[in-house]
């Protein structure tokens, strides 16, 4: 009788941890799901391509077709403000489709995708909430001189 009651706490302690991760979350906690969409998706599949001077790696970008089928293109992207200096506005940031207050190396999936945004008019105030913009998509043709291989130009907040 004893080991069945110990066998019963013990799966009721577990069940207890498992709902508490999978999904039966603290309302006051924000839910970080990533704000992915079809044009983050296809900036997510850009990869590198590494080749050698001397003994030195180089890594460049390469785009695949359906993220090289947006250049040029106005796109509208939802995601989180990552403040490249310090402030309370930001003309110029990165735009993450997870918060910045969540660890980039956290999960099976590595870092996640960002761009690098520069508004057209005005700046954005910081938040912690989702954020959309939309703008020209361009990439970098110096990406080790910025902050990001994949640009968005002439940025407008959406409300």
């Amino acid at each position: 009788m004893n080991r069945y009651l110990i066998v019963t706490l013990f799966l009721l302690t577990i069940s207890g941890i498992a709902n508490a991760q999978i999904g039966n979350r603290d309302p006051g906690v924000p839910d970080h799901t990533p704000m992915m969409n079809s044009t983050w998706e296809a900036i997510d599949k850009m990869m590198y391509k590494v080749t050698y001077e001397g003994s030195k790696k180089i890594y460049t970008p390469s785009y695949p077709p359906p993220l090289k089928a947006l250049e040029d293109k106005v796109v509208t992207l939802p995601g989180y403000l990552v403040p490249l200096n310090s402030g309370r506005n930001h003309k110029v940031f990165m735009l993450s489709v997870l918060p910045v207050m969540q660890c980039q190396f956290c999960g099976t999936n590595g870092i996640p995708p960002m761009v690098e945004i520069f508004m057209k008019d005005g700046s954005v105030k910081f938040t912690d909430e989702p954020i959309k913009v939309k703008g020209k998509m361009k990439f970098n043709p110096k990406p080790l001189e910025g902050n990001s291989e994949i640009q968005i130009v002439d940025a407008v907040l959406i409300k």
